[in-house]
């Protein structure tokens, strides 16, 4: 038998506001804590005053290291240009 038990979330720390929609929902970084577990690196939308989310993608340490490594790569071999390779 299943247990339906609340999931709850704490932002330990804001890192950056990424986008915003017209409706007030914005794309945000930061390290979450979910169930009062240890923050992890958490990446996803947020209704107005943080009440609600949507879907979004949770990194430990090591996947958001991987992640800063690859995108640091990416972009500093565009040298500026838009778009991706």
């Amino acid at each position: 038998k299943l247990s339906m038990k609340e999931i709850t979330c704490n932002i330990t720390k804001p890192i950056a506001v990424l986008s915003e929609n017209d409706r007030g929902y914005t794309k945000e970084a930061n390290f979450v804590s979910w169930n009062e577990r240890d923050a992890k690196l958490d990446i996803r939308e947020w209704h107005p005053g943080h009440t609600r989310c949507g879907k979004g993608v949770t990194l430990t340490k090591d996947e958001g290291r991987r992640l800063w490594e690859a995108l640091t790569g990416i972009y500093s071999r565009l040298g500026g240009k838009e778009g991706c390779e």
